[in-house]
């Protein structure tokens, strides 16, 4: 049986993490397939993948892809197969984690209920509520968004969240083969391109705690690309 939404998360030596988030996301009182996009991990993901395709029959979905290509890249090739697919209601999440699967619930009655376009799953609406992060590294990330703030003046307090709802029509309006940045910078362009196009966007608040297993993608390439890349969106917006 397909249900209305789908749950994509990317993954890159996931492997200690991978089977707990999707049994966590299917054991909810909630009705949500799950496409993981795995970019050929050498730790086995992709297996532990199938072994829970056997289980779950026709709820859980695998892209392999042959080699690391990114975030952003791997989330526009999961969006185009939801709307392939004719899901209503498509969302991002990390596969470590750090997103509380049962936080889907809430953004989905933001979406659903409450008739908005897209829903950020926000660390920064009241203070900072972030677990386990060094304050180098919370500092990092409050700057990073205020900066964005400044820059592009989207009403979002944590535009590189990657725990997003997004709808269908939303979602569609976008030439997702158009989206230009692979890493933070990839949440903060998705997010400015459908508030310049007037979607409706809302923030709910989550706590979200470090991984405890596994290791960061973050680098030094990636914050370079989300503080060039912002500007780049906002000079490309005056002639949009």
């Amino acid at each position: 049986m397909k249900y209305d939404s789908l749950i994509i998360i990317p993954t890159y030596n996931e492997a200690e993490n991978i089977e707990s988030v999707i049994k966590k996301v299917i054991d909810l009182e909630d009705k949500n397939d799950i496409l993981v996009i795995d970019d050929n991990s050498p730790d086995g993901t992709s297996e532990i993948v199938e072994n829970q395709k056997n289980i779950h029959n026709n709820r859980v979905f695998l892209i392999k892809r042959n080699k690391k290509s990114g975030l952003g890249s791997a989330y526009k090739a999961g969006f185009k197969w939801a709307l392939e697919n004719n899901y209503s209601y498509i969302f991002e999440m990390d596969a470590d984690m750090s997103h509380d699967p049962d936080e889907i619930k809430n953004l989905k009655i933001q979406l659903i209920q409450n008739k908005y376009d897209v829903v950020v799953g926000s660390r920064y609406i009241e203070g900072v509520s972030v677990v386990n992060w060094p304050l180098s590294r919370i500092f990092l990330s409050y700057a990073a968004n205020l900066y964005v703030r400044i820059i592009t003046g989207m009403p979002i307090k944590d535009s590189t969240s990657g725990f997003v709802g997004y709808t269908k029509n939303a979602l569609s309006s976008i030439e997702i083969g158009e989206i230009k940045f692979n890493g933070y910078a990839f949440q903060i362009e998705m997010k400015f391109k459908l508030w310049k196009k007037k979607f409706k966007l809302k923030e709910h608040q989550i706590i979200f705690v470090n991984r405890k297993l596994g290791k960061s993608k973050m680098n030094h390439s990636i914050i370079l690309e989300a503080i060039f890349g912002v500007i780049r969106l906002k000079i490309n917006s005056f002639f949009k």
